[in-house]
Order: C-alpha cells, then sequence, then structure tokens
C-alpha cells in the first residue's frame, strides 16, 4: 500500500528527509466544516478548569497570581524578526510574537494543558461517583489529606518522549494517585530524573514512542483501578489545549491587537504525535474562522502528522514505512505514527505543515536567547522556521496569493507557539548552546 505513494514527488521528498512547505488540499472554509469536537465541549472544558482553580492554587502556589488558572504570556519579539529576517534575508511581514506554553507554570510545556486537564477531568469524574464531591463545591477540598488518601488507590499511566509524561506525572501525584510513565528511548535523562523525584514510576523502553504507549496501555487496561491517558486518540487532552485559544484571545485584546480580515493571524506550532497543536488549532479557529492560518512544524526524520495527512493514511502509516528513522534532537517531536484522530480532525481545519532539520533547532535557540533573553528548549524552536520560511516556498506562497493575502501581509501577526523550556536544567541548557550541528 505505501509503495503507490512512493510514486508521489511530495512523498519522494518527504521519504527524502528534505526541507518542505507543504499545502493542506483538504482546507475548507471554516462555516462548512462539520467536526468531532464542539465549542460548547471547549467551553466546558474551561469551565472545569475554572472550578478546579482554587485546587490548583493550593497544590502550586506560582498559580496564585493568576487565581489557579495555568496561562501562558504573549510576547512580542521585535528582536528575534528582526535577526530571522537580516540573517536569512527573508522579510517577515507584520508583528512576530511568542506564545510562552515554554514557562507554564507546573509542567513548563504545552503539555500543561491538556496533560493537567485530563487528569483534573478524571478526578473530578472519580469524586463525584463516590459522594466527596459536588460540582458546586470549593474543589480546594480535593487537596486534603483524606482526598488524598482515596485518590491513593487508584493509577494513572501514560506513554511519553517526555514533556506529556511530566505534566501527567507532576499533576497525578499532586492529586494523591500511584502514576507510572512509559517513556521512550528518545526521552531526556534529565525529564526521567525529575519524575522519579516527585514519585513517579519510569517505565523506561529501548524502543520509539508508540512501542512505550502501546506497553503502557496494555499494562493499564490489565488494572481496573487504572487509567490510561492516551495520547493518540484521547478527546479530552484535545479539549485541555483547545482553551489555549479563548484565552489568546483575551491576552490579544489586552494588547490592542487585531484579527480580522485586514490582519490575518499566523501560527506555528511544532508537532509531534499531534494532540496539543491539533488542540490548539481547534480553538484557534472556533475563534478566528477563516482569518486564522495554521501550520504545523516537524523534524525531516519524523515527519509523522505530514505523512498521514498528505497520504490520507493517518496513523495507517508511520515514518519508518518510507525509510526514515524517526530519530531527532526533538525529542518532544520524535513520534513515528501519528494520531488518526487528530489527522482527522486537521483534515479540513490545517493550511499546512514545514519540516527543518535539526540543526535549526539549536540556531534558533540560540538566536532567541541572544536577541530577547528567552529560553525554549530546541524541540519548541521548530516554530520559527514557519515564519521566515513561508514566503520562501512556491506552495505557501501561493497559499497566501490564493487566499487573497498578499496585500495583508504588513499587517499579519505572526505568532510561534512555544511548546517547552522552563524546567531544562541550567547544565543541559549550557549543552544545548553548545550544540553545533552539520
Amino acid at each position: 500500500m505505501v509503495k503507490s505513494y512512493m510514486e508521489d514527488p511530495l512523498i519522494q521528498k518527504i521519504a527524502a528527509g528534505e526541507e518542505i512547505g507543504w499545502v493542506n488540499p483538504g482546507l475548507k472554509p471554516f462555516g462548512s466544516v462539520a467536526l468531532p469536537v464542539t465549542l460548547e465541549e471547549m467551553k466546558d472544558a474551561k469551565r472545569r478548569l475554572e472550578r478546579f482553580a482554587p485546587f490548583i492554587k493550593k497544590c502550586f502556589p506560582e498559580t496564585e497570581a493568576q487565581k489557579g488558572l495555568i496561562e501562558s504570556g504573549l510576547t512580542p519579539i521585535p528582536e528575534m524578526r528582526d535577526y530571522l529576517e537580516h540573517e536569512y534575508r527573508q522579510k517577515i511581514g507584520g508583528k512576530l510574537l511568542l506564545k510562552k506554553d515554554s514557562h507554564l507554570a507546573v509542567a513548563g510545556s504545552v503539555k500543561a494543558r491538556g496533560g493537567i486537564y485530563e487528569v483534573l477531568k478524571h478526578t473530578e469524574e472519580l469524586a463525584i461517583k463516590a459522594g466527596i464531591l459536588k460540582p458546586e463545591d470549593n474543589y480546594e477540598k480535593l487537596a486534603s489529606e483524606e482526598c488524598r488518601k482515596f485518590f491513593g488507590q487508584y493509577t494513572i499511566q501514560v506513554g511519553s518522549t517526555g514533556n506529556l509524561g511530566l505534566s501527567i506525572g507532576i499533576a497525578s501525584a499532586a492529586v494523591g494517585y500511584r502514576v507510572i510513565v512509559h517513556m521512550s528511548a528518545d526521552a531526556k535523562q534529565w525529564k526521567k530524573d525529575m519524575l522519579r523525584s516527585h514519585g513517579v514510576k519510569v517505565v523506561e523502553y529501548e524502543s520509539d514512542y508508540s512501542e512505550a504507549v502501546k506497553n503502557g496501555r496494555k499494562e493499564s487496561d490489565a488494572d481496573p483501578m487504572s487509567y490510561f491517558v492516551d495520547d493518540e486518540n484521547s478527546k479530552n487532552l484535545f479539549l485541555g489545549y483547545a482553551v489555549a485559544a479563548v484565552r489568546l484571545q483575551k491576552q490579544l485584546e489586552e494588547q490592542q491587537i487585531e484579527i480580522d480580515e485586514e490582519h490575518p493571524l499566523f501560527v506555528y506550532i511544532p508537532c509531534g504525535v499531534g494532540g496539543a497543536p491539533g488542540g490548539v488549532t481547534f480553538g484557534l479557529k472556533q475563534i478566528w474562522g477563516d482569518h486564522v492560518h495554521c501550520f504545523f512544524v516537524e523534524p525531516t526524520q519524523a515527519p509523522c502528522m505530514l505523512l498521514g495527512m498528505a497520504t490520507g493514511l493517518h496513523n495507517q502509516i508511520c515514518v519508518q514505512d518510507v525509510g526514515l528513522s524517526g530519530q531527532t534532537h526533538a525529542d518532544g517531536l520524535a513520534v513515528g505514527r501519528p494520531s488518526g484522530f487528530v489527522g482527522k480532525v486537521m483534515e479540513p481545519l490545517l493550511s499546512g505543515e514545514f519540516t527543518l532539520d535539526d540543526k535549526w533547532l539549536y540556531e534558533y535557540m540560540r538566536a532567541l536567547w541572544n536577541t530577547e533573553g528567552i529560553f525554549i528548549e530546541p524541540s519548541s524552536c521548530a516554530a520559527f522556521e514557519g515564519p521566515l520560511k513561508l514566503m520562501q516556498y512556491d506552495e505557501t506562497r501561493r497559499y497566501i496569493e490564493e487566499h487573497g493575502l498578499s496585500d495583508k501581509m504588513e499587517n499579519a501577526v505572526h505568532i510561534a507557539w512555544a511548546t517547552g523550556g522552563r524546567l531544562v536544567p541550567e547544565e543541559v541548557r549550557e549543552e544545548y548552546m553548545t550544540t553545533y550541528l552539520d
């Protein structure tokens, strides 16, 4: 089945590990799209996070200033934009901003959104069923020793390359659950060490992410007191990420940044299995419809979502099927097989994708640090490939023309979505800063 796709010039480029700018032919006008996830479900997720705010504030004092909401800043980065334009001789019209999910409280990554939301939703369901919580209660009561003892009977399990494991592990341990994180060979040692310091059991695998998820799911299914957070198929994770869009809308309004037909919004999000960027994209489209243009960015050796969407095979194909290694310095993006659920939801919503070689992760990371004094981890830096290359590829340049955006790019708002970085230890940061790849 795969071999027939190898005749497609695009798939040949992907298989050769080339850097690519791809436009999604399945994109539809937002008003005509029917989706398996709804705006009401997204609003329900937002309300649930608000109910849990007193509990989060109690367990994680660093969220006090935001009254128990886990939210990141939206920061203009004009010096970084000027550097990219000058260094790579490519104009980036309009504003460039950084969405600092890299600095989110609790887990220091975008996974703090979906991962923590899913743990809290499961917690609410268990507590209501057991009669120890009513929706109108102050949820701070869940931080009591009595409740921790109750949740200690249960186990939460997840498969991860790193950041999802951190968010699930830290949040679940705070509630009182026993936690098991199944980690692939790509996971960084410091992430495993941090999880163990929170009392989390880490199971290490020699193989890749898909194998860790498969084994974690199997082990959890065998235990009736265990709940598996399924990064490949979870609607709850997806909705937790989607809430970001509502919060972003408020931040843009506070900064008096307009998004409309004359002021298009472009958002670039690093992509692994697809849950976080997919959820965020879904939320953004719900709010701004056709005025927002979302692009994922993946490493050339692990472009699983691009391969799944370009072939239409979604999770029925993996990067190894076309001869790629699936190995990358972008540990959070080292995924060989995409989420079938997310890929199908993205078919009518996603504008396109970029792929990049690993060396640029470190170049963009150093550039951001040198120009703006902001550190984000290498995986996050994939996002900068988007604004830099949007007008370089014929495909994406044609997208701008066909959508009537050519004369609006000076008014455009570009957001690079930083997906992780705050928790990276100082010695690892120094190692990253001195890493140069050919």
